[in-house]
């Protein structure tokens, strides 16, 4: 090798290092200011007592944490309410998300018109849809009932820590079921159609085929759905802040609610990001896992 091809080889290196650098640095960048940087120093405020506001910052080590599991009631509370939020939110959303991807695949000729409404509260902001669905709770509901004398529409929706649990389950499964039909509508629509042809041939049913052939062919969807919605039920925030505010006293108030308040309201910076460590941990444990599992399901599959 001479010395114009060692020179030739630096260059085109050194030609590779910058468009990787153009196209990739800026968004480096960003996700270090706006995601790396501040997740590393919320973990150094998570050992301190810093309320978020003053230039006071002293080291406290472990007294968050200790504080969190035997001095913070509502801290495990909230971390009860939302782990059964999030159960029953993943098993909704994704039947009601799947239900709707085989409805919308059929032969219907409004299929489209149909994909497209189903899609559209996904579009609706969080905080907005809790006041709108605050409306539609305490008084459409009183209307309708008033009118039909139907007790369901009487209840105290949002008043009764039970109904307003209900209420938050009710409108994020609303909102999340469309983009999870979107999901759910790919992965069917590469489910090839001479598998299914053939099964019918051979003599089995709808669910015959459901079970045996649609189901484990869509796999792959399953593993994407199981982790957005466990991310998205686990993080909930803005409908719980905008519909139930954490109410009737606190009864609702989801984990992501707690730390919010914990950091910006009471003032205690050190405290809530002790908190969100201990949810970040929990929540990339629980996802790891599920992508682990699901995915050993999709070889054997």
């Amino acid at each position: 090798m001479n010395v114009s091809e060692v020179f030739t080889m630096g260059g085109k290196r050194g030609k590779n290092i910058l468009l990787f650098l153009a196209f990739v640095g800026p968004a480096l960048l960003a996700f270090s200011f706006i995601v790396l940087i501040p997740f590393l120093s919320g973990i150094y405020y998570a050992f301190t007592d810093w309320n978020g506001v003053t230039g006071n910052v002293q080291w406290v080590g472990l007294d968050n944490f200790i504080t969190l599991f035997t001095e913070d009631k509502q801290f495990l509370t909230s971390f009860w309410i939302t782990t059964k939020y999030t159960i029953v939110a993943i098993l909704l959303t994704n039947f009601v998300g799947f239900s709707l991807a085989l409805l919308v695949t059929r032969g219907l000729k409004l299929r489209n018109v149909f994909r497209t409404a189903f899609f559209l509260p996904n579009l609706i902001g969080g905080l907005i849809l809790g006041f709108i669905w605050q409306f539609i709770f305490t008084k459409g509901f009183v209307s309708i009932g008033n009118l039909t004398g139907i007790d369901f529409f009487n209840l105290s929706w949002l008043g009764d820590a039970n109904t307003a649990f209900w209420g938050i389950v009710i409108v994020s499964v609303w909102q999340g079921a469309g983009y999870i039909m979107i999901i759910y509508i790919a992965a069917l629509q590469n489910v090839p159609q001479e598998l299914i042809e053939a099964a019918r041939m051979d003599g089995a049913n709808s669910w015959q085929v459901l079970k045996n052939i649609t189901l484990p062919l869509v796999a792959p969807a399953f593993t994407i759905c199981l982790f957005l919605t466990i991310s998205w039920s686990f993080k909930i925030f803005d409908v719980n802040l905008s519909l139930t505010g954490g109410g009737p006293f606190k009864s609702t108030e989801m984990l992501a609610l707690n730390i919010y308040t914990e950091a910006f309201v009471n003032n205690r910076y050190g405290l809530g990001e002790a908190k969100a460590l201990i949810f970040f941990i929990v929540v990339a444990t629980i996802t790891t896992i599920q992508v682990m599992y699901t995915k050993s399901k999709e070889v054997e599959a």
